[in-house]
């Protein structure tokens, strides 16, 4: 058993380039052992893999047999069939306990994904997230939580978003929800979702069973966002927008064309406020604003700021924090050892090191080989699985610990590096409780 380090994070860059590289590839999953290593964590798990996409992809399971929930499935799996002589493709999800009770989650759904088994976050009982997709072309997705007693009970919903990642992002024992507000930011200033290269973060934790935006204690991951903002507006970029009207209203998106020119520039400077208002500071975002904003438009565009943010993910919480830091800086301990239940033959002293179970796989997907010969790869891989059962950080043979999500120059295990906060996990489990576990694993692709 080993306290986590605490060392600052490190952080990711901004959200959409990470998600661009999630390439769903099958991988054959060949060994699991036990390792100790160091390690660093990084904020959220951008990486946007789905256990089922448009019928393809499948997952059956349950939490471990010592648990007193043991007994209710967790079941996502593809559904193919035909409407009017049309094939369709789509997934559907289920939860079942004895013989015939079940609860049908998602009978048809273009995508549907398990965030999160056996997890608790913060509502008292382990619990099951799934991600729903309705439609292709559906821009948010749908988090239903439910817990995993007999029967299950769907706790809370949460919409509109294009993505939800729980984390234990501290490794504190504090699991956090990631999420984006794209549903203030859809359809601002006439501009599609796509045109957000980083949609507002936010953070959202349960606290006494209410959910809670608690982005304001994660200040440090937005100026890192900033900051990367800020880097790609030169001067005469910012100098040229705050000669225009702001509106720009000639200037449009052509189908899948990438922002340019001053509408790029107005989008940057949209998501550097954003991220201000987002993390709890205010004043800073409107002095941002005039900074950078044409100023005979400065009051029109804070006004529309405002009420976009009051539209969006602030209408479905409980609460705001204030707080800039956590409240409590306790720190997890990560085990890297299991034993059988009880730890039969072993004195107290030694079980106390244990962990009763080590993290079951839930999604492990791979990138494909630059070239085709090389599909035989093998990568040895040391992970910290957090008590959400995601990773927090990944170390390659003979290498250092990696913050996965940091671009490394002449990494030749990037593309490994990089599909690893996709990857999802039963957590391990101690006395009944989700815990941080130290893992190794012996990875080969598969065609």
């Amino acid at each position: 058993m080993y306290s986590a380090p605490t060392s600052p994070m490190m952080l990711p860059r901004p959200l959409r380039h990470h998600l661009a590289r999630a390439l769903p590839v099958p991988a054959l999953f060949l060994t699991l052992c036990l390792t100790s290593s160091g390690q660093t964590s990084f904020s959220s798990n951008p990486t946007r893999f789905v256990v089922c996409d448009k019928g393809v992809g499948s997952f059956r399971g349950k939490l471990p047999d010592f648990s007193s929930r043991s007994g209710v499935i967790v079941s996502v799996a593809a559904k193919k069939g035909k409407i009017k002589g049309f094939a369709i493709r789509s997934c559907e999800a289920k939860l079942t306990w004895g013989r015939h009770d079940e609860i049908l989650i998602a009978p048809q759904a273009a995508q549907v994904d398990i965030d999160v088994m056996g997890a608790d976050l913060g509502l008292g009982t382990p619990v099951v997230a799934f991600q729903i997709r309705t439609t292709a072309a559906d821009p948010g997705v749908r988090y239903e939580i439910y817990s995993l007693n007999k029967p299950p009970k769907l706790l809370r919903t949460i919409t509109g978003q294009d993505f939800f990642s729980a984390a234990d992002t501290r490794l504190d024992g504090s699991v956090e929800i990631w999420t984006t507000d794209s549903a203030a930011v859809n359809g601002f200033e006439n501009l599609p979702l796509r045109a957000f290269d980083s949609p507002p973060p936010v953070v959202l934790r349960f606290e006494d069973e209410k959910l809670m935006d608690v982005s304001s204690e994660f200040q440090s991951y937005f100026d890192d966002q900033i900051r990367a903002l800020r880097s790609d507006l030169g001067e005469r970029q910012l100098s040229n927008f705050r000669n225009s009207d702001g509106k720009l209203s000639a200037e449009h998106l052509q189908g899948n064309d990438e922002p340019r020119g001053l509408l790029a520039t107005k989008i940057k400077v949209l998501e550097i406020v954003w991220c201000y208002l987002s993390s709890g500071r205010e004043q800073k975002a409107w002095d941002a604003l005039a900074d950078m904003w044409p100023p005979s438009d400065v009051d029109r565009i804070r006004a529309a700021i405002s009420k976009a943010a009051t539209q969006g993910m602030r209408t479905q919480v409980d609460g705001v924090s204030h707080l800039t830091a956590p409240a409590s800086s306790r720190r997890s301990n990560i085990y890297d050892t299991t034993s059988s239940f009880g730890g039969y033959g072993k004195d107290t002293w030694e079980r106390t090191k244990l962990a009763d179970t080590g993290p079951e796989q839930i999604l492990l997907r791979l990138p494909s080989p630059n070239d085709p010969q090389h599909w035989d790869q093998q990568r040895q891989v040391e992970l910290v699985i957090d008590e959400a059962g995601k990773v927090r950080s990944v170390r390659m043979q003979g290498g250092i610990v990696k913050d996965v999500s940091a671009a490394w120059k002449d990494e030749p295990n990037q593309d490994w590096i990089d599909t690893a906060p996709g990857w999802k996990y039963i957590p391990a489990f101690k006395d009944g409780h989700p815990i941080a576990f130290r893992s190794k694993l012996d990875l080969r692709r598969d065609q």
